[in-house]
């Protein structure tokens, strides 16, 4: 696949704007400040393709992006103390929606900060794919801001925390120095080829 080929295709703030599934689809959740438009800025090679915002909280709407035969879905980031009920309560409608639509989600990417343990709106959303029967991997990201010893500990006792309900695969990655974009890309590559 030519992963900067990918191009933005529309946004939704609202449920009722959803256009219909057609095609496989990827998503990725994450708290907000988790590095998520960095991630996905850094594995399509793209620069400003999800806007990295200066302050956390700011992406609002569910953004869909299309490469050949998949489209992803950039969700609300979680989490964010200084949001206002009314709006974190739009944001879980909103993605409440995206999961129970109906449509032809292959796979979750959810990221988890590496030098944080797993807050519990994360563990609840993991809860909530595995029990969904949504296919996902973890992505553990800003991984380059810790030293080998110390993410080989926090990688375990992230895993602790999510705990052996389930066996998801945990990716280590970097927007900075680029590590786990191949792991990333060939999960991509590999939804790709079971609809080609």
């Amino acid at each position: 696949m030519n992963f900067n080929q990918i191009q933005f295709e529309t946004s939704f703030g609202r449920p009722d704007q959803f256009f219909e599934s057609d095609m496989p689809e990827i998503a990725f959740v994450g708290r907000s400040n988790v590095g998520k438009s960095s991630m996905i800025n850094r594995v399509f090679s793209r620069k400003n393709l999800a806007r990295v915002s200066s302050s956390p909280g700011k992406t609002a709407t569910i953004n869909f992006f299309k490469l050949q035969n998949l489209r992803f879905a950039d969700l609300p980031g979680y989490g964010f103390a200084k949001v206002s009920k009314q709006e974190k309560e739009r944001w879980g409608e909103l993605m409440e929606a995206y999961f129970s639509s109906g449509r032809q989600i292959e796979l979750v990417l959810s990221l988890i900060d590496i030098r944080h343990l797993p807050s519990q709106d994360d563990l609840v959303m993991l809860d909530f794919l595995n029990d969904s029967g949504f296919p996902f991997a973890v992505v553990l990201t800003k991984a380059d801001k810790l030293s080998k010893k110390q993410r080989a500990e926090m990688h375990e006792k992230i895993k602790e925390a999510i705990g052996d309900s389930f066996d998801a695969k945990m990716i280590e990655f970097s927007a900075e120095t680029g590590e786990g974009v191949d792991k990333i890309r060939e999960l991509f590559e590999l939804v790709s080829k079971k609809f080609s």
